[in-house]
């Protein structure tokens, strides 16, 4: 369970730099064009493109990457989405999910739950500011707040993989192990780039066998 903490923590806190790649695109429709070249190189090209220039509307292409057969790419676009993700297209609400991932980071949740909220009262329609203090309520153990803020996130960005296995999270959390091994799967389905997932799903299928034996 911690590794799967470490996880969602990561997931929704951190959003690794996008490696040192050549600039070689020079607008989004060449981004787009690159990302369905049969050379691993060009995809991954077009989607550190919109990794570093694209917004919260830019995620659509990226999905297909995750299952692209280049790992490189696969890595590549899980990290874009992160950070088109985290764009909310307004420089004050970006400065305060700043400061409320620095919160989070300290352990100072109370605060950095009010820090989201006001993210979320000033763009409600900003998914990432509801994943966000999804994940603080998680980690200070307000497991149905939590889910319902996923579930927020989900009407928002419904194939929102890091909402999905949270949400998954706070199932198992509560002992509804059932409804943790669903949405575990439905995070698989969109982003199957994730082996602490797949862990908790092989466990819980086994433990579900055993609990019917």
């Amino acid at each position: 369970m911690v590794s799967l903490v470490k996880m969602m923590v990561f997931a929704t806190i951190t959003l690794a730099a996008v490696p040192a790649f050549p600039q070689m695109l020079n607008s989004r429709e060449e981004a787009l064009a690159a990302l369905g070249n049969p050379d691993a190189a060009r995809r991954a090209e077009g989607v550190v493109w919109i990794a570093r220039q694209g917004g919260a509307a830019d995620d659509a292409p990226l999905y297909e990457r995750l299952r692209d057969e280049s790992p490189m790419v696969r890595s590549f676009a899980e990290q874009a989405l992160w950070l088109v993700w985290s764009r909310s297209g307004d420089a004050a609400v970006d400065r305060l999910m700043e400061r409320g991932l620095e919160e989070m980071q300290a352990e100072r949740h109370r605060e950095a739950i009010a820090t989201f909220s006001e993210v979320i009262r000033r763009r409600p329609a900003f998914a990432e500011g509801w994943n966000k203090r999804a994940t603080v309520l998680y980690l200070a153990g307000e497991y149905r707040r939590s889910l319902a803020d996923c579930d927020e996130v989900l009407k928002r960005k419904p194939q929102h993989f890091g909402a999905l296995s949270g949400a998954g999270l706070n199932h198992l959390k509560l002992e509804q192990h059932r409804e943790a091994l669903q949405w575990f799967r439905r995070a698989l389905e969109v982003n199957p780039n994730m082996p602490g997932i797949k862990t908790e799903v092989e466990e819980l299928e086994e433990l579900l066998r055993d609990r019917s034996t």
